[in-house]
Order: C-alpha cells, then sequence, then structure tokens
C-alpha cells in the first residue's frame, strides 16, 4: 500500500444494543480493509461477523504470499485478479459463517454483512454483501460508492419507494443477500480510482441511519486523521439516537508531497530528541 495512506477505524456498542455484533480488521501490509455487521441476536451475530473478518484476511493474506492458492467461485474477467481474490475471500467466509450456523446453531438466523476495500496504488477494489456501505469524498463531493442489498434499497431501485419513504420505513432491517444464509453468495465487486486527496469511508448501517451524507462529508471534509475522524463519527452517530452498533473505518490518500513533508518532518524530530528520550 502505498505510504501515502493514512487509515483509522473506531467501534461502538450504540445506545441501545447490549453487545457489538460488528466487527472490523485492517491489513494495511496488503492494503485491506474489512468491516462486518453480524446478525443473529445473542452471540451469533458477534460470532458470524468476527469469522467473517477472519476469514477475509486469512486468505487474501495467504494469497499474497502464494497466488497459487485457489479462488472460490466465479472469475470475473473485467476486473483484476486483486478484485477477484476479494471476491473469493467474501465467497469463503459465506460458506464458513453457513457452515457455522448449520452445525452449532440449526435453526438460529445467524448471518453477516461485509464491505471490503483493497488499495492496488491508484486503484482500489470494492467487495461488498448487505447494507454496511462504502463512500468516496472527493472535493467536497460524498459519493456511495456500493448499492444496499436491502428490501427496501431495491424497492427504491425500482421506483416502488421513495428515498424518503425508505428512510422511514420499518422494513430497513430486510436484507436480500447476506452472508452465511445459503451455501453461496453472489459478492458485488468494483474498482475505483483512490487518488490524492480522497478520504473513503467504510460504515455499519448503524451510522448511515443516524447521520446524513451532508454530516458524514462534513466531518470527512475536516482534513482530520482518519482515526480522529472514525471517532468523531461514531460520536456523532450516537448523539443522534445510537439505536444499533456504530462502526468506521476511515482512509485518506495525502497528496505525495504532504507526505514526503511530513516524514521528514518526523525524522527531523526524532533526531532532534534529547539523548535520554532515545
Amino acid at each position: 500500500m502505498p505510504n501515502n495512506v493514512q487509515f483509522g477505524a473506531h467501534s461502538d456498542t450504540g445506545c441501545v444494543r447490549e453487545n457489538n455484533e460488528d466487527c472490523f480488521g485492517l491489513a494495511p501490509e496488503i492494503g485491506l480493509f474489512v468491516l462486518s455487521d453480524g446478525m443473529g441476536g445473542l452471540v451469533y451475530g458477534e460470532v458470524a461477523s468476527r469469522l467473517t473478518i477472519d476469514t477475509v484476511l486469512t486468505h487474501c493474506r495467504e494469497a499474497g504470499r502464494n497466488s497459487g492458492v485457489p479462488l472460490l467461485g466465479s472469475y470475473f474477467p473485467e476486473v483484476s485478479a486483486v478484485s477477484n481474490r476479494l471476491a473469493s475471500a467474501i465467497r469463503l467466509a459465506n460458506e464458513r459463517v453457513y457452515g457455522t450456523a448449520q452445525e452449532n446453531a440449526p435453526g438460529q438466523a445467524m448471518g453477516a454483512t461485509v464491505v471490503a476495500v483493497q488499495c492496488d496504488g491508484e486503484r482500489m477494489s470494492i467487495a461488498h454483501v448487505g447494507d454496511s456501505r462504502a463512500y468516496r469524498l472527493r472535493c467536497g463531493a460524498l459519493e456511495q460508492l456500493t448499492q444496499d442489498h436491502s428490501l427496501v434499497a431495491e424497492e427504491v431501485r425500482q421506483g416502488r419507494m421513495t428515498q424518503q419513504e425508505a428512510g422511514c420505513s420499518t422494513l430497513q432491517n430486510v436484507l436480500i443477500r447476506a452472508l452465511g444464509v445459503g451455501e453461496g453468495v453472489d459478492v458485488d465487486v468494483t474498482e475505483e480510482l483512490f487518488m490524492d486527496g480522497d478520504a473513503v469511508l467504510l460504515c455499519s448501517d448503524g451510522l448511515t441511519r443516524e447521520l446524513s451524507d451532508a454530516q458524514i462529508a462534513g466531518v470527512l471534509s475536516e482534513g482530520d486523521a482518519p482515526a480522529i475522524a472514525a471517532g468523531r463519527l461514531v460520536e456523532l452517530a450516537k448523539q443522534a439516537g445510537g439505536n444499533d452498533n456504530i462502526t468506521a473505518i476511515v482512509l485518506r490518500k495525502m497528496p505525495a508531497i504532504t507526505a514526503a513533508f511530513a516524514r521528514f518532518k518526523k525524522l527531523v524530530n526524532w533526531r532532534q530528541r534529547p539523548k535520554d528520550q532515545s
């Protein structure tokens, strides 16, 4: 991953739930960032999201060391090998969540959403299942890079429901696609440019149901370090109600000259430290 990419993450149980079924994983050495929102209640949601994160990170790391690691599922010729590997990892996560549910929780709903970004130079691969989202802020404009796999989102896409009606619907929790509910799953994969000055946000629906696009853009536009921005977004979602678990991962690609200056300043400060602090 380019050394001018900064990242940070924050997760919170929220104000209503007793446990946190959200989970995230960071593998900056391969430019990979993953978020999962578990479903099932009790411990099952936590198990599903943790299993999803662990499987995706492990599969992609192993493939980074050995390109011969087999791909699971169909190959998408229109996207890169990195994107195909990410889709393979998510299909494998689906198998493991589904298998765990069948073995340990028969008859009990158990599943998860997932959204993952892997940076590769000026491009990033985005793969997702469910309603956890990826956004990109560029020049002050916020763009949603994923489409929710939810009933209300599909109704909006088909013109049977307005965006305002969807936001007020009691069916917002109903997903039409998720990990762990079947032996196989369709993974949406896209590729986008990740340019100097861009900020990228991965988040669970606990954030997007509490904050508007304008609020999200406002925080990301402030230019704070990603860890601070992620914490600020989560805190605002809690203040707005915090009715669900809330998780945010923020990536920020600094202009190359800014990143180089920051590294130079850090080196100078290190050399100027008193000897008793070295």
